[in-house]
């Protein structure tokens, strides 16, 4: 593991950590998980087996990602955010549960997050769903369906209420075109769908 910093107390059961990550206090990633290059995880996370970290991401304290999470390049994911991985969650030590747990596939769904997506502090976030690429989710926000690219959701159940930037600055849009005051990116808007024409600088 290249130039990769593991704070004393972080417990790192394997060794699939891209270069230059850091890992910080009381960390654990259990075996199986794929961290990529140059992420920080901050304290008190845990990162389950299964899971799938890009490159340049960054995990604020206090999180735990589950298997069959996977949080695409550049995604930044706030303090205490919630992910799940099963719609219908039981004890698998329940007799009339232990058959369905039997096989992952019964019961694992899978969640992802695409590339430089942001997820507010505290959100929660539903198994089976996709954030898209650079979307915004508030604090505190309750994602129950996919979002889609560049789209700003807040509040529960979560709705799209503006869009949003590859730098995070807000759009706005006159006669489907945006152009964005921070780093002039342009965009179009076409149908509920924003995509990225160009960018002006």
């Amino acid at each position: 593991m290249k130039n990769v910093f593991i704070h004393p107390t972080a417990v790192v059961e394997n060794d699939e950590i891209g270069a230059n990550t850091r890992i910080w206090a009381y960390v654990h990633i259990m075996p199986g998980a794929q961290i990529g290059e140059n992420c920080n995880i901050g304290d008190h996370c845990f990162i389950e087996s299964g899971v799938r970290i890009g490159d340049n991401a960054t995990i604020k304290n206090g999180n735990m990602i589950w298997e069959g999470v996977t949080l695409q390049e550049g995604v930044f994911i706030g303090p205490h955010v919630f992910f799940t991985n099963d719609l219908y969650p039981r004890s698998p030590r329940l007799v009339q549960a232990r058959k369905r747990y039997h096989r992952k596939p019964n019961w694992l769904v899978s969640t992802l997050v695409k590339r430089g997506a942001s997820l507010g502090a505290g959100a929660i976030i539903l198994a089976g769903l996709t954030i898209g690429e650079y979307a915004m989710i508030g604090a505190g926000a309750v994602v129950t369906k996919d979002i889609p690219p560049y789209a700003l959701a807040k509040g529960n159940p979560a709705r799209v209420c503006g869009w949003v930037c590859q730098c995070g600055f807000p759009l706005v849009f006159s006669n489907g075109d945006a152009i964005c005051s921070e780093c002039g990116q342009h965009f179009r808007e076409d149908d509920r769908r924003v995509k990225l024409v160009s960018s002006r600088r």
